[in-house]
């Protein structure tokens, strides 16, 4: 049962990897590890809108084999790709010697934090946890 600690502890992992972006950004005078965040606000958003786009269509587009459909599989390749880019952008941004490298492993290891967190929040708090109790 997630209770007010579980929030308060993805609340704070939370801040200390955006605090790690943030600060990626900022000690090395160079702004570019920022896009990341905008993978963090893009990812989740394409198994929302999908989600709800599958849960609309109802059961005419089902695949009888794995319980999903053509709109919820599309939403979570959207995702991954969006998870891949935030994980991969400071790598090539470094590769092009446009951030340093202490930058890169400050911007990377804010996104598994933040990231984590989102993976963690989901994991506590899903609706099929809390329809089965």
């Amino acid at each position: 049962m997630a209770g007010l600690k579980s929030i308060i502890g993805l609340a704070f992992v939370l801040a200390i990897g955006f605090l790690f972006v943030i600060l990626s950004c900022a000690l090395y005078n160079n702004w570019w590890p920022l896009l990341v965040v905008a993978t963090y606000v893009l990812a989740p958003l394409p198994n929302e809108i999908f989600g709800r786009c599958s849960e609309e269509h109802g059961s005419e587009l089902w695949n009888d084999d794995d319980n999903s459909s053509s709109f919820t599989d599309a939403g979570r390749f959207i995702t991954g790709i969006l998870i891949v880019t935030g994980f991969c952008l400071p790598f090539v941004l470094a590769h092009a010697e446009v951030i340093t490298v202490p930058a890169m492993i400050m911007s990377i290891i804010g996104g598994v934090l933040v990231y984590g967190t989102i993976i963690a929040y989901t994991h506590f708090f899903s609706r099929e946890q809390d329809i089965s109790v």
